[in-house]
């Protein structure tokens, strides 16, 4: 069963097209990111996956359900983190985890749940209202943890988190996942996203422009990565070796350094191992892949022939073999 799934669904306001025409399909337990621009149609589709907004046209089912007709049958199975959550200044954080957990009559225990969102024993019994941004944001994912549920929807869950607390953002969304959750969530944090997500889908101007791993999207936008290796020796010698790995398009040769455009990620790990079996002893490498914002704006901005940017990573290379 699918955990989302929505046909041709539409919304407009007059004659604004918030959404248009979305197909799309998320698979149970897939971690998916909800990419693009404001303004491009994103919160609208979550609303209507909510039943907080009627569609005009098309259909949404959620964890088997139609989105509007059986809304009653999916709320308890999910677990929502909206952007701009706003609490209840007077009521402190464990008040505000005590009434969700009543409100869902879950059983989950209220200190398990403020450990897992990083909130104190101290920060729970202060009232909301003196929180960060930060705190409160971690008070209103405890809240979407409310019942184990089956769908987490979260709205930019980064929004107002320090860099800890966005490592702590990936860990639990790893371990929602791990757990069997489906995860869908939009954001602008865009490594965020790549750091967790199995799948992407970008949606500009209410339609959706790709779905694909991270990955797929560079293969399919011309994005492969450029492998920089540096050898003991010369490396005239080893070009051969680089241009009969499968997934390696091109190889050139520079003194001690290979540089090979690789468009099969598996090929990265090959070109390492037959280099070795060769003879060749590796001193340094550097790998150079397309960034996910320049994935991004190419697909937003209708910029898929411009030259894509890189980020680099630097790996660590000892007696030949990739560390």
């Amino acid at each position: 069963m699918t955990a989302i799934e929505t046909s041709g669904l539409t919304k407009t306001y007059g004659e604004l097209t918030a959404v248009d025409g979305l197909d799309l399909t998320i698979e149970e337990g897939e971690v998916f990111g909800f990419l693009g621009p404001n303004g491009a149609g994103k919160s609208t589709t979550i609303n209507m996956l909510l039943d907080f907004t009627r569609p005009t046209a098309g259909s949404a089912s959620v964890l088997g359900y139609d989105a509007q007709t059986e809304a009653d049958e999916i709320s308890p199975r999910v677990g929502v983190l909206p952007e701009g959550f706003d609490i209840y200044p007077r009521l402190s954080g464990r008040r505000h985890l005590e009434f969700a957990i009543q409100t869902k009559d879950a059983d989950d225990d209220p200190d398990r749940l403020l450990e897992r969102v990083g909130l104190s024993t101290e920060d729970a019994g202060r009232p909301a209202g003196d929180y960060s941004k930060g705190m409160r944001q971690r008070l209103a994912t405890g809240m979407a943890l409310v019942g184990s549920p089956d769908l987490l929807i979260m709205d930019e869950p980064s929004s107002g988190l320090d860099p800890h607390g966005i490592r702590e953002m990936q860990e639990l969304v790893r371990t929602e996942a791990e757990r069997g959750t489906t995860v869908f969530f939009s954001s602008h944090i865009l490594e965020h996203v790549e750091a967790v997500c199995d799948r992407v889908g970008v949606l500009n101007e209410g339609e959706l422009v790709a779905v694909d791993s991270i990955e797929g999207l560079r293969e399919s936008i011309g994005g492969g990565a450029t492998m920089e290796l540096t050898l003991s020796a010369s490396a005239t010698g080893y070009r051969e070796v680089a241009t009969g790995i499968a997934g390696i398009t091109e190889v050139a040769v520079s003194g001690r350094t290979l540089e090979c455009t690789v468009t099969d990620p598996a090929a990265k790990a090959s070109v390492v191992t037959a280099l070795d079996d060769a003879g060749a002893r590796i001193e340094d490498m550097r790998i150079e892949d397309v960034s996910l914002e320049t994935l991004f704006t190419a697909l937003t901005n209708g910029e898929a022939d411009a030259t894509p940017e890189r980020q680099t990573s630097g790996v660590a290379v000892e007696s030949g073999v990739a560390e």
